[in-house]
C-alpha cells in the first residue's frame, strides 16, 4: 500500500456500489454480473495492458431518498443517455425520470478512486454469460462534478478531496490532531488485543507502519457499520472530524465483541456442556440399564456437581474438584473408595468460598453500651475492644492482632469474644483446643488414612457457613504434642496474617484463605504458651473481680440469669445484696463468679421445691369472683343464657391466683440450703497461732491465693526436709532462703555471733499444705525467709499480714508477676497487710482504689512482721 499521492485523472469510470461504501485503503473482493459493471470492466480494465483507476460510487435504494445527484438510467439496467450535474438539476433529473418511466439512480456526491489489484474472468454455463471478479483497493476520495453516459455505463468529472503531501505534514503539527490520533491508537490497541491471536501480530505492523488518517478508514472498513455511518464516514474529509469519527465506531465495536463474547460463553457454557453431558449420561444410563446396575447415584452425581458449581470456588480449586469428580464417576458405589471421595468433594461444595457475613456499620457508642450491658468492670479490656472496632470501621478490610484473653476461670473471656461477633454482625464459632495434642486436629489428616477428616478448622466454616466468622481458640494454654505432633507449631501459620491466606489443610489438599476470619484467643496461663505462637498475639489479661464487683454482676447479671433458667421470679424468691455478700465471704474464694453462680442456682433449686408443691394450693385471686349456684340455676331455669368471658391465650394466667408471699433468703436458708460457711475471716489467725507458720501470695491458673508456709525444727543432723508436692525451683528457693538466714543470723539476732550454727544438733522441716496440689514458683522466696526467721526467733507472724518476692542469695528481693490477683487474694482472705518487692509498688495502679482503701500495702522489711 503506497502512501505517495495518487495522480487522480480528470475523467473516471464509474462503478456503482448499493448500498455500499469503499473507503481509501480498503479492500474489496466483487463478482460482476450486471451488463453495464461487465463492460466496464471489460473496457477499463481487462483490455488495456496497463490498468487504469476506476471510480467507486455509493448508490442508494429508491425508496431510501436521494443524497446528491439523480440520473434517469436505473443501476440494473447500466444503460441510458444523457446526464447532468451533480448538486444542481436533482429535482429537474428526478422529473424527467419520472416521464421517461425509468427508475432514478441516487449517485452520492462523493467517491473513492480504485485501481485492480487482481482480475480474472469467467463464462457461465449454459448460458455463456461472461462475468469478472476483481479485487479493488480503495486509494483516495474525491468529489464528483458531473456524471455522463459512456455507452452502457457512466463516466465522471471529478475533483481530488484528500489533502497534499504538504498539507498533510503542516495537519500533523496540530495538537489536536495528534492528541486524536493517541486516543485512536489506543483504542484500536485494545480491539485488537480482544481479535485473535493469529492476526495480532500483523495488526501491530499496521498500527506502527500506516499514517494514522489511512488507519482510520482501514479500521471502518474492516467491521460492519451502517451504510448510513459508512456515507458520514466517507464524507469526513477533515481529519480531526475523520479520526473523531473512527474512534467512536472503533470504541462501540469493541464493545459489541466483549458483550458479544461475555453472552457467547455463557450460552456454549449452558446449552453445548450441558447438552454434550446430557447426551453421555443418557449413553451411561443405558449402558447400565443393560447391565442391570441401574440406580439413584448418577442423579445424586448431579445434585453435587451442581452444588460445587454454586461454591463460588477459585478457577484452580475448580479445575481441581472436577478432576477429583470424574473419578468419582469413573467409580462404582461398590468401591472401597467411593464414599470416601464423595465426602470429600461434599467437603468441597459446602465450604464458603465466597460467603461472607455482611458487615452492618459499627456504632460505636451502641458497641460500647452491649458490651457494658454484657459485662461488669473490665474497664482497660472493653477499652480495647472499642479500639479495634474503631479501626474496623476506618478500614474495613485492616488486619487487626489476634486478640488473646488470659485470666483465670469464669472473668468472661468466651462472652467478651461472642461481644466482639455480635458488635461486627458477624457469626461466632468456638474451637475448643483444651486437651489438643494431635497436629492433624488443626491441618487434618492426609485422605491416604482411613477415618481421615479435616482439622478443626476447616470444620468449623463449613459448619458455620461463612468465610469471615470471629472464631474463638478456646484454652490455647492447654494443647499439647507428642510422637504425633505439636498442634501449637501448627497454630502459627493458622495466626499469621502473611501465611494464613493460603492455609492448607492435610485434607482438603488444597489451599483455603483464612485472612477473612478474626481469631480471638483465651488462656489461663501465658506460660504454657510457646513464645513464637504468644508472638503472634496481642495479650490482654483479665484479673480476678474483687468482692464488690461479684456483688455487682451478681444482682445485674447471675440473678436473674438463674430465676429464668429454673422458672423462677422476683415475686417467688429474692435474695438480699447482704445474702450475695455472705455467699462470698463465706462460700466461694474465687477470681471468677462460676461458683458463685452455682451457689445462687442452689438456692434458686431450693426455691423451685417449695413453689411446685404449692401450686395445687393456690387460692384464686381477689380479680376473679366466685360463680354463685343460686344465679346460675335461677337463670338455667328461666330458660336464659349464660353469658360467659372468654379470656385470651396471650393473657398471663399466672396472674390469675394470688402468688405467695415471695422466699427471701436469710442466713437460716444459707445454711440450710450451702451448708455451713466454706471459709472465715480467722483462718489465718488460727494457722499462724505459733512461730515458724507465715502466709504467702502466689499465682496460679485460677487467680490469686494464698499459700501458707509452716516450718518446724527437731533433732537431727542439720538436714532441710521439704514436703507438699514441690517443684524445682521451689525446694532452691527454700535451701536459699535457709543459707540466707544463717548467714544473717547474727543481725537477725538469731544467734548472739555469727559462728553459732542454727542447724546443731536438728533439722528443718517445712512444709506448703495442700499437699495434694502440685506447686513451684520463685515468689515464695520472702515467704520461706519470714517462716524460719520467725521459727529461729521464735516470735509469731502477724496474721494480717501476706506477702509475696523473689529472693536472692544476697538478699535482693526481686519483682514478681500476678500483682493484682495475689492482692485481690488476700483481700478475699481477710489480709489487712500486704508486702510487696519494691519494685512491684507501680503494678497497684490496676488494683481497684476500693481495696487498696482497706489494705495496707508496703514494701518488703523484715521488722514489719512479726507481732
Amino acid at each position: 500500500m503506497a502512501d505517495s499521492p495518487v495522480e487522480l485523472p480528470g475523467r473516471l469510470a464509474i462503478l456503482p456500489f448499493r448500498n455500499k461504501v469503499l473507503l481509501p485503503g480498503a479492500i474489496v473482493r466483487i463478482r460482476c454480473t450486471n451488463p453495464s459493471s461487465v463492460k466496464l470492466v471489460e473496457q477499463e480494465l481487462w483490455q488495456k495492458e496497463e490498468k487504469g483507476l476506476i471510480g467507486v460510487l455509493p448508490v442508494r435504494d429508491s425508496e431510501a431518498g436521494a443524497v446528491g445527484s439523480l440520473l434517469s438510467p436505473g443501476v440494473g439496467s447500466d444503460s441510458g443517455e444523457g446526464g447532468s450535474k451533480a448538486g444542481g438539476s436533482a429535482g429537474e433529473s428526478s422529473k424527467q425520470d419520472t416521464k421517461n418511466g425509468k427508475e432514478p439512480i441516487h449517485w452520492h456526491n462523493k467517491g473513492v478512486a480504485a485501481r485492480a489489484l487482481h482480475l480474472s474472468r469467467g463464462v457461465e454455463k449454459p448460458s455463456g454469460r461472461v462475468t469478472y471478479i476483481v479485487v479493488l483497493e480503495g486509494l483516495c476520495r474525491f468529489s464528483v462534478q458531473d456524471i455522463s453516459a459512456r455507452g452502457s455505463y457512466h463516466v465522471a468529472r471529478v475533483s481530488r478531496l484528500d489533502m497534499t503531501k504538504t498539507e498533510l505534514e503542516q495537519a500533523e503539527q496540530d495538537p489536536d490532531l495528534i492528541a486524536l490520533s493517541r486516543q485512536f491508537k489506543a483504542t484500536a490497541m485494545e480491539l485488537i488485543s480482544v481479535l485473535e491471536q493469529k492476526t495480532v501480530g500483523r495488526t501491530k505492523v499496521l498500527l506502527d507502519t500506516v499514517p494514522v488518517y489511512r488507519l482510520a478508514d482501514i479500521f471502518v472498513a474492516s467491521f460492519e457499520i451502517s451504510f448510513e455511518e459508512q456515507l458520514s464516514m466517507l464524507d469526513s474529509v477533515d481529519l480531526k472530524v475523520r479520526l473523531s469519527k473512527a474512534t467512536e465506531l472503533v470504541d462501540r465495536h469493541l464493545q459489541s465483541i466483549l458483550v458479544a463474547e461475555k453472552i457467547t460463553q455463557k450460552v456454549e457454557g449452558q446449552l453445548s456442556k450441558s447438552q454434550k453431558e446430557f447426551l453421555l449420561r443418557q449413553q451411561m444410563r443405558a449402558i447400565k440399564e443393560e447391565l442391570g446396575d441401574n440406580d439413584d447415584d448418577e442423579d445424586d452425581v448431579v445434585a453435587l456437581e451442581r452444588k460445587m458449581q454454586n461454591a463460588g470456588m477459585p478457577a484452580n480449586i475448580w479445575k481441581h474438584a472436577q478432576r477429583e469428580l470424574r473419578r468419582l464417576r469413573k467409580m462404582q458405589p461398590q468401591q472401597p473408595g467411593y464414599s470416601s471421595s464423595r465426602a470429600y468433594l461434599e467437603l468441597l461444595a459446602d465450604l464458603p468460598w465466597q460467603k461472607v457475613s455482611e458487615e452492618r456499620e459499627l456504632d460505636l457508642r451502641a458497641a460500647k453500651e452491649s458490651l457494658d450491658q454484657d459485662h461488669y468492670g473490665l474497664t482497660k479490656v472493653k477499652q480495647r475492644i472499642i479500639e479495634y472496632l474503631a479501626v474496623r470501621k476506618l478500614k474495613p478490610d485492616a488486619r487487626g492482632p489476634v486478640l488473646c484473653f488470659v485470666g483465670p476461670p469464669g472473668v468472661g473471656k468466651t462472652s467478651l469474644a461472642s461481644s466482639i461477633a455480635k458488635a461486627l454482625n458477624r457469626k461466632f464459632i468456638r474451637i475448643s483446643l483444651g486437651g489438643v495434642k494431635d497436629e492433624a486436629d488443626i491441618r487434618g489428616h492426609r485422605r491416604t488414612y482411613i477415618g481421615s477428616m479435616p482439622g478443626r478448622l476447616i470444620d468449623g466454616l463449613k459448619r458455620v457457613s461463612v468465610s469471615n466468622p470471629v472464631m474463638l481458640l478456646d484454652e490455647i494454654d492447654k494443647t499439647g504434642s507428642d510422637v504425633r505432633g505439636d498442634p501449637a507449631s501448627a497454630l502459627l501459620e493458622v495466626l499469621d496474617p502473611e501465611q494464613n491466606k493460603t492455609f492448607n489443610d492435610h485434607y482438603l489438599n488444597v489451599p483455603f484463605d483464612l485472612s477473612k476470619v478474626i481469631f480471638v484467643a483465651t488462656a489461663n496461663r501465658m506460660q504454657p504458651i510457646p513464645p513464637p505462637l504468644l508472638d503472634r498475639m496481642e495479650v490482654i489479661e483479665l484479673p480476678g473481680y474483687t468482692p464488690e464487683e461479684k456483688l455487682k454482676i451478681a444482682m445485674k447479671h447471675l440473678i436473674p440469669r438463674v430465676l429464668e433458667q429454673h422458672g423462677l421470679s422476683s415475686a417467688y424468691l429474692q435474695i438480699p445484696e447482704d445474702m450475695v455478700k455472705l455467699i462470698i465471704e463465706r462460700y466461694t474464694r474465687e477470681a471468677g463468679v462460676r461458683n458463685l453462680e452455682r451457689n445462687l442456682a442452689a438456692l434458686a433449686r431450693a426455691a423451685a421445691v417449695k413453689v411446685a408443691e404449692q401450686v395445687n394450693t393456690l387460692r384464686l385471686g381477689k380479680e376473679i369472683q366466685p360463680i354463685t349456684t343460686t344465679l346460675l340455676d335461677s337463670r338455667l331455669a328461666d330458660g336464659g343464657e349464660v353469658e360467659m368471658e372468654v379470656i385470651p391465650m396471650g393473657h398471663d394466667i399466672s396472674n390469675t391466683y394470688e402468688n405467695p408471699s415471695p422466699m427471701i433468703v436469710d442466713e437460716a436458708m444459707l445454711e440450710k440450703v450451702l451448708g455451713p460457711p466454706r471459709f472465715d475471716d480467722i483462718e489465718a489467725a488460727d494457722r499462724v497461732a505459733s512461730p515458724g507458720v507465715s502466709v504467702g501470695l502466689v499465682w496460679t491458673s485460677v487467680g490469686g491465693e494464698v499459700q501458707f508456709v509452716e516450718a518446724t525444727a527437731m533433732v537431727g543432723k542439720g538436714d532441710l526436709h521439704l514436703t507438699g508436692q514441690l517443684g524445682d525451683v521451689i525446694k532452691e528457693s527454700a535451701q536459699l532462703a535457709l543459707t540466707w538466714v544463717r548467714a544473717r543470723a547474727a543481725d537477725l539476732n538469731l544467734s548472739p555471733t555469727s559462728d553459732i550454727n542454727l542447724l546443731e544438733s536438728r533439722d528443718i522441716h517445712i512444709h506448703f499444705p495442700a499437699g495434694a496440689v502440685p506447686k513451684d514458683g520463685p515468689s515464695a522466696g520472702v515467704t520461706l525467709v519470714t517462716s524460719l526467721v520467725s521459727l529461729f526467733s521464735n516470735r509469731k507472724v502477724r496474721a494480717d499480714t501476706a506477702m509475696t518476692g523473689e529472693m536472692t542469695l544476697r538478699g535482693l528481693v526481686l519483682p514478681v508477676g500476678g500483682v493484682k490477683d495475689k492482692v485481690l487474694a488476700a483481700h478475699r482472705y481477710g489480709i489487712k497487710r500486704v508486702i510487696l518487692p519494691e519494685r512491684n509498688l507501680k503494678d497497684l495502679a490496676e488494683v481497684p482504689s476500693p481495696i487498696l482503701s482497706d489494705m495496707k500495702v508496703c514494701g518488703w522489711i523484715i521488722a514489719l512482721l512479726f507481732v
